[in-house]
């Protein structure tokens, strides 16, 4: 595991550009936390490093917001999924191997994540501005910290 701490929204974006770095296409990246975290901060940045250029925002109502870039990134929120038929009712299984997925709220689907999934696990840190970064999957050699 690796840890990144940030110190503001520009910083946790600058994280998501460098392991977008190192994304080949069919990646599914867990993000786990509260609300404020970063979740969509840090998915802003990973859609920039795969070359969108579309406005991020989190798909709490849309519940999947798709980007495109050298590869699509399928960005989901499982915040209200509580159920199988809820997950299945969201697509996600037709997503996978067709491009990126960054899902927010992963522990609500911890049981139908991939074996290797990167996971992120985000917390506050000493200020209110600063995150804390776990990271599974990825080391900080891997995306240059």
């Amino acid at each position: 595991m690796s840890r990144w701490i940030s110190n503001s929204a520009e910083e946790t974006e600058r994280l998501g550009e460098r392991v977008a770095s190192k994304l080949s296409g069919t990646e599914v990246i867990a993000l786990f936390g509260g609300l404020g975290m970063g979740k969509t901060a840090f998915t802003r940045g990973l859609a920039r490093g795969m070359g969108a250029d579309d406005i991020v925002s989190s798909p709490t109502f849309a519940l999947v917001n798709e980007y495109r870039g050298r590869v699509p990134v399928y960005h989901f929120d499982m915040y209200r999924v509580a159920s199988w038929d809820d997950l299945y009712s969201t697509g996600f299984f037709d997503y996978l191997e067709n491009g990126v997925l960054v899902i927010e709220w992963s522990e609500n689907i911890e049981g139908a994540l991939p074996e290797n999934a990167l996971r992120i696990t985000i917390s506050r840190g000493e200020s209110d501005n600063q995150r804390i970064f776990d990271i599974e999957g990825v080391t900080l050699e891997d995306i240059g910290g």
